[in-house]
């Protein structure tokens, strides 16, 4: 928009025409006189006032004198045409000056000065205002109270759109540009905001063109979004339009009204799916880990049981061969050491109950065994030999042979 000269705060606006009334009044001399004589042949039109009177009152302003003539009113009327020339350029413009309507040049923030009018003109575009409209609806009003939501109209014929896979689907978004050359963009086109909203509409009808509906309606948005601000870019400058696309941002991007709730549903059963899926990588990621370092440790905890009962049984193996070399050199006499190494096994135990039977006692009716007292301090408790007949037998600390060990039999080895 054309800056408002200084020249117009400094000198009030109807000086000019004061000053041009003033001209008027001084070179109409040569023509009085031939106004007047009209008049008195005429008369006053319609029992208008007295010509005397008119005649008065105009010789007292044509009496009027201006000092040094028509040259001071030239002088100042020049001063004002030349100081309507200057202007001031505002941080956020560029300004742009025409000389007979073609551009001349480019003037930076700050005040400046311009051949007046007719010769030169200025245009002051704001070139880093980021200008915004809107596409496929419009804003009609704002919230009524905190926290509620402006009103917005949908326009059919631009969200109207038809996708790859021959699906219609309604999609409004906003484009925000601002100027990069204000002399293209003031010269080049004629009207810029149509030219960026037909060239928004083209960009996007083509990206939507070939992308599928579920890509428009899930995540495929950003990439859209991209495609059609690099589109319109192109567009724009293939116009040489001056214009800069910031940014392309899509607002709803949902299926025509009869379906929606249909559409809906599928966008949240995949949502779920996917939730699904992260939670299961999360268990997984959590339990397998922990199920291989259990694994291990059954692992080495096995391995260490087989080694050792290997170790055991070799140990063992190598006690019993050399026992039987041995038994083959002595028999009786390592038989005996075996059962004195037995019974002193036995006897030196603690743990162990011990009972011992006498002949005296085997050779009773029935022994008896207290075994209310025997059951508690033994950790296998067994049951006593019911086939035994003998007296009643006597209870003390001792401990009784294994099976396989050599039984103690009225009080005597066997």
């Amino acid at each position: 928009m054309p800056q408002a000269p200084i020249g117009h705060a400094v000198y009030p606006a109807y000086s000019l025409d004061l000053i041009c009334f003033l001209t008027y009044i001084h070179a109409m001399n040569w023509d009085w006189d031939k106004l007047q004589d009209k008049r008195k042949r005429n008369g006053p039109p319609n029992g208008g006032p007295d010509l005397a009177q008119i005649n008065e009152q105009l010789n007292k302003l044509k009496n009027i004198k201006l000092p040094g003539g028509g040259k001071v009113i030239f002088l100042v009327v020049l001063l004002l045409w030349l100081a309507s020339g200057i202007y001031i350029v505002n941080p956020d413009e560029l300004g742009v000056v025409q000389r007979f309507g073609a551009f001349h040049r480019i003037t930076e923030p700050g005040p400046h000065f311009r051949i007046p009018y007719p010769f030169e003109s200025v245009k002051t575009p704001k070139v880093t205002q980021v200008r915004r409209f809107e596409i496929g609806y419009r804003t009609i009003g704002q919230p009524t109270a905190a926290g509620g939501e402006p009103q917005y109209r949908i326009v059919p014929e631009e969200s109207h759109m038809l996708t790859g896979d021959e699906n219609i689907v309604d999609v409004q978004f906003i484009v925000q540009y601002q100027l990069k050359d204000p002399v293209k963009y003031l010269f080049n086109i004629q009207m810029p905001d149509a030219s960026v909203k037909s060239a928004a509409e083209t960009a996007m009808r083509e990206v939507i063109g070939y992308n599928m509906l579920d890509a428009a309606l899930t995540d495929g948005k950003p990439a859209i979004q991209d495609e059609t601000r690099a589109l319109m870019q192109m567009i724009m400058d293939r116009y040489e339009s001056g214009i800069q696309i910031l940014a392309v941002q899509l607002q709803d991007v949902q299926p025509p009204e009869p379906v929606i709730d249909s559409f809906r549903d599928v966008v949240r059963a995949r949502e779920d799916a996917v939730r699904i899926q992260n939670q299961a990588e999360a268990y997984r990621n959590d339990i397998v880990p922990r199920a291989r370092g259990e694994a291990a440790i059954i692992l080495n905890q096995a391995e260490a049981h087989k080694e050792a009962i290997v170790r055991r049984a070799e140990g063992e193996a190598q006690r019993f061969l050399s026992i039987l070399a041995e038994y083959n050199q002595a028999p009786d006499v390592t038989r005996t050491r075996m059962y004195i190494e037995t019974m002193e096994e036995i006897l030196s135990n603690p743990e162990l109950t011990k009972t011992f039977l006498s002949d005296q006692a085997l050779s009773q009716v029935l022994p008896y065994l207290p075994l209310d007292r025997i059951a508690p301090r033994t950790r296998n408790p067994e049951p006593a030999d019911a086939g035994r007949q003998a007296g009643q037998p006597a209870v003390s600390t001792g401990a009784s042979a294994p099976t396989g060990s050599p039984a103690v039999r009225g009080g005597r080895a066997q």
